[in-house]
């Protein structure tokens, strides 16, 4: 777990470059930056950073439409990985969503990204389902979901 303070709060414009490189660190292939900033302008998504002695560390991109919660990205900066970050946001944004209603939350992960799925299971996901070729690059999504009723 991190040793420094971390805060969380609603990503802005000006983290944009921040998010870009840590996409660009964690994914081969990364969110554009018309994403980042069509998911700011996006009013059923949040868009949250995690912040460690002033360093974006990570974010988690989220919709949240009628009830059920679905996870976007999630990506927490090399720097900071094994310090909790991701779970924190996580646990941010699912506790957030419950006070506005949360009956399910959804996710899919690369099948390989086996420090990913660690994490969602941790955080109660249940394999859900497996999209076949679901990435640019052909390999499969494990759908995951937690259901809160």
């Amino acid at each position: 777990m991190i040793n420094q303070d971390m805060t969380i709060r609603a990503a802005t414009r000006r983290d944009i470059d921040v998010l870009l490189a840590i996409e660009q660190e964690c994914y081969r292939f990364p969110w554009s930056r018309r994403q980042f900033v069509d998911e700011l302008d996006n009013p059923i998504a949040a868009l949250d950073v995690a912040v460690v002695d002033h360093q974006l560390a990570g974010y988690l991109c989220s919709w949240l439409i009628c009830g059920e919660l679905q996870i976007q990205n999630l990506a927490t900066s090399p720097h900071y990985r094994r310090c909790g970050i991701g779970q924190a946001l996580l646990t941010y944004v699912i506790e957030r969503s419950q006070q506005q209603g949360l009956l399910a939350a959804w996710l899919e992960v690369r099948e390989n990204n086996q420090a990913a799925i660690n994490l969602y299971q941790a955080c109660g996901f249940k394999l859900q389902g497996r999209r076949k070729k679901y990435y640019q690059d052909g390999e499969d999504a494990l759908l995951l979901g937690r259901k809160f009723t």
